[in-house]
């Protein structure tokens, strides 16, 4: 909790947590070209580029050194523009209070959760959001599948937290369009866990609880935002699964996995789109 309270304190001596006129935009744009951009990336240990080289740390405002994708993308942004930057990164934080608080009742001292820790601090002036969530989400709710909860059931456990995800996501998009009336937000999905190094020695049915809970929170809590805002997709893309876009410890993403987050991200935000993210692909089911 310490790397939290340490956030929190330090936010509200910046005056992020002031107050802003809620109101609902009609569709914000993409950045465009030599026009200052504000960038706040939201996410967990990877916005903070846990596994890189060089990472970006938590509430830094430049990291145009950094190997990990916030410092990659605000350095090719900044090729045409001024680029200002806070970084909201919450290493180990999950997306909802909801998950946080099951982490918690298992022991895992989640320290914070970006809904309520994070958003309230998006800059009002903030033109471009980048969120990441969903891993440190699929491996707390596999924790509480190893412990029992859902019983003999546990697909149906999964669905009513996959269900409350998609609400909670549903409202980090409102929450911030509320903060930041002209932000241009781009989310990406996860890929599918479950086929990933860092379980890769686990036994096969605990593998495929992971592999269930990632597709279920892309399928049907992720990818549904397409209609709202561009979801990048992580899940059916074929360099999500090279071993060597992942570090040493097989969950967060090496330099070269960074450098293809940043541009599945670019991707979106040059052009202020993005594929339509696939309702199933053969990545969904890599765990037999």
């Amino acid at each position: 909790m310490a790397v939290a309270a340490t956030l929190l304190a330090l936010l509200a001596a910046c005056g992020g947590g002031s107050g802003s006129t809620p109101t609902t935009p009609t569709s914000p744009t993409p950045p465009a070209q030599n026009v200052p951009v504000v960038y706040t990336p939201i996410g967990a240990s990877d916005a903070a580029g846990v596994g890189a080289s060089v990472p970006c740390l938590p509430l830094a405002t430049s990291c145009r050194e950094s190997t990990a994708y916030v410092g990659l993308i605000q350095r090719r942004l900044a090729e045409t523009r001024t680029v200002s930057l806070l970084n909201l990164a919450l290493p180990g934080g999950v997306l909802s209070p909801d998950i946080e608080a099951i982490g918690d009742e298992l022991g895992r001292n989640i320290p914070g959760n970006f809904l309520t820790m994070l958003v309230p601090f998006v800059p009002p002036t903030t033109t471009l959001v980048t969120v990441f969530a969903g891993g440190n989400d699929t491996n707390t709710l596999a924790l509480a599948v190893a412990a029992g909860r859902g019983g003999a059931d546990p697909s149906t456990y999964i669905a009513q937290q996959v269900q409350g995800f998609a609400r909670d996501y549903g409202r980090l998009i409102d929450a911030v369009r509320s903060r930041a009336p002209g932000a241009f937000i781009v989310v990406a999905n996860v890929p599918n866990f479950g086929a990933l190094p860092y379980v890769a020695g686990r036994p096969v049915a605990e593998r495929r609880i992971v592999q269930e809970i990632a597709v279920r929170l892309t399928r049907d809590a992720i990818n549904p935002l397409s209609s709202r805002v561009p979801v990048v997709d992580l899940m059916c893309d074929a360099r999500s699964y090279q071993p060597g876009a992942y570090s040493a410890d097989g969950f967060h993403p090496s330099d070269q996995g960074y450098a293809y987050l940043a541009e599945a991200y670019l991707q979106a935000i040059t052009t202020g789109t993005a594929a339509a993210p696939q309702a199933s692909c053969a990545a969904m089911t890599l765990v037999g």
